[in-house]
């Protein structure tokens, strides 16, 4: 009570200081200016209006200090996305239906005259940045192919993005974590992300901008090479993504480790049956796919190089019936790959190789041995402008050989090895030429003749010869994009 007491008093006391103080304050300064306005009223009336026609002084009014480590410079990233591309197209001629040729293109098994309105691909994505430091993508894609046949509950999901009914339908393609900077130069991602096979294009980051399918700028049209024979274009791991001079960066590095699948949940093996020698599991925490690049622009960003290599085991050894041995060793796959091109306006030409080893990849049924299948594949293109903002123009060609060892006398069974569509009986050629006319920012219309030439690798005289065929489509494709 004493204490409470003492409190009160004394906070009265203060109380009735500061009204004392600031009566007197008061009365003071109502005096002092009684006495300014008296002096004032005898002035001289002629320095009385100089002195009206002075400005008033300025009172300088100082901000507030930042902080040190502000930063006005950054805004945060809130962006939703997307693109869309496909055709009205024609199929001028096809192989039959019971041809297993092309089976790796968007109009395999197509037939004839057919012709349609297609979508090939829609994107919707989202970027967030979370802060300055970490940064999230989000991508949902469909992706059908005109060979795509609607699925049922009981039948395999086709190579497409349809839904039991036939409708088209949504997958996640991307969905990762960037933490940018790491250290000076160097960003770490996390998720399902692109790998850096030809695919990535993330300005404002560490990630290259210059890799085959960004420089070729024509992904609507067709795929790269590589992408074109199943090389994985996403998968789902962590990867370091990184330039070694953070000012210029005119050269840098991507270092990623992957689980294989894409996007599949799914692994090589069935599911629905117990684990055997003849039904392994190892795509579920046992092999992993490692991707390295190296790229570099020189001739003041005038040349592009980019150097790209890849290795995965895809099995263990597995007990078998269909060789000698009745065992098949492990299999695995492994790419190197050179990518070359050259801007100058108004034109930038390109050129794209690669070799790829596929251990164990395919079985001789006759003398009933394994053996590995050799991949080697070239890719040259231009593409220019006729009329700036206006009208382009493309071209490319590739030469594609599954196994460059291939024994004509033999006859072969593809033993997967990750690439259900691997088909080492047949070369192709593909060609591709068109025009680019954009009304508008972002808007596509490209005029295009698509064409694969098949030939056989076998003697005429072999059981499995196939006479020569190809693929001819006439198309308009349409390309536009929002929010990007």
């Amino acid at each position: 009570m004493e204490k409470m007491f003492t409190k009160l008093t004394g906070s009265i006391l203060i109380l009735a200081l500061l009204l004392v103080g600031f009566n007197v304050k008061a009365q003071t300064t109502l005096a002092s200016n009684t006495t300014l306005k008296t002096t004032e009223a005898k002035k001289d009336s002629a320095v009385i209006a100089a002195t009206a026609t002075k400005p008033a002084a300025k009172t300088e009014v100082k901000a507030a200090a930042k902080p040190a480590d502000a930063d006005t410079t950054w805004h945060p990233q809130r962006r939703l996305w997307g693109y869309a591309f496909g055709d009205a197209y024609y199929v001028q001629h096809a192989p039959p239906l019971t041809s297993s040729q092309g089976k790796e293109n968007n109009y395999y098994q197509a037939q004839t005259d057919r012709n349609a309105f297609q979508f090939r691909r829609l994107y919707l994505g989202y970027d967030y940045d979370i802060n300055k430091k970490f940064k999230a993508e989000v991508l949902l894609a469909s992706e059908p192919n005109e060979n795509t046949t609607p699925t049922t509950s009981t039948s395999g999901i086709p190579n497409g993005d349809n839904l039991a009914d036939g409708r088209m339908s949504f997958y996640i393609k991307n969905f990762n974590l960037r933490v940018r900077e790491i250290w000076n130069g160097t960003d770490f991602v996390i998720g399902e992300m692109g790998t850096p096979g030809f695919a990535l294009n993330e300005p404002g980051t560490n990630a290259p901008v210059s890799l085959s399918e960004s420089t070729w700028g024509y992904r609507s049209v067709e795929r790269t090479i590589t992408d074109f024979h199943k090389n994985n274009s996403y998968d789902v791991g962590a990867a370091l993504q990184g330039t070694f001079d953070p000012k210029t960066k005119n050269f840098g590095y991507v270092l990623m480790v992957g689980d294989n699948t894409t996007s599949n949940l799914t692994t090589v093996y069935n599911p629905n049956n117990p684990a055997s020698p003849t039904n392994p599991n190892p795509n579920t925490g046992f092999f992993k796919i490692f991707y390295g690049d190296l790229w570099g622009k020189f001739l003041d960003k005038k040349l592009y190089v980019d150097l790209y290599a890849d290795y995965a085991e895809t099995s263990s050894s597995v007990s078998s019936a269909a060789v000698a041995s009745g065992i098949i060793d492990p299999q695995e796959h492994n790419m190197f790959k050179l990518f070359v091109a050259y801007n100058a306006k108004p034109f930038t030409i390109g050129v794209e190789a690669y070799t790829q080893k596929l251990k164990n990849a395919m079985i001789n049924s006759v003398d009933k041995t394994v053996h590995d299948a050799t991949v080697n594949a070239i890719s040259f293109w231009i593409r220019g402008t006729i009329v700036k903002d206006k009208w382009g123009y493309f071209a490319r060609y590739d030469n594609y050989n599954p196994d460059s060892k291939f024994d004509n006398a033999a006859n072969y069974s593809v033993n997967a090895n990750g690439y259900s569509s691997f088909d080492p009986t047949t070369k192709e050629q593909f060609v591709t030429a068109g025009l680019d006319f954009t009304p508008a920012k972002n808007i596509h219309f490209m005029p295009n003749v698509w064409f694969t030439q098949y030939k056989t690798q076998y003697d005429p005289t072999h059981a499995g010869y196939v006479p020569d065929n190809h693929t001819l489509v006439y198309r308009m494709t349409f390309f536009y994009t929002f929010g990007k």
